[in-house]
């Protein structure tokens, strides 16, 4: 199991999202995906999107003014 970093800091929507679609697809089942951005929709977006791929959202926390959303890759995207 590997862990995915992912710094979407400062980027708007789509773009975090979209950069979590691209880990998914190259992350091997069980691989967690770590993103950290500011965008306040992304943050409500990409746990919709990851739930939506059948992916498990571990957790969803704020640091400040970033927030930090961890995946596990639980299937083939």
């Amino acid at each position: 199991m590997a862990q995915i970093d992912l710094d979407c800091r400062n980027q708007n929507c789509p773009v975090p999202l979209v950069q979590v679609r691209k880990a998914l697809k190259k992350a091997a089942i069980g691989d967690v995906i770590e993103v950290s951005g500011t965008h306040p929709a992304s943050k409500k977006e990409i746990p919709m999107a990851v739930e939506a791929q059948g992916q498990e959202l571990l957790e969803v926390k704020d640091q400040g003014n970033v927030w930090i959303i961890r995946i596990k890759k639980v299937k083939e995207a």
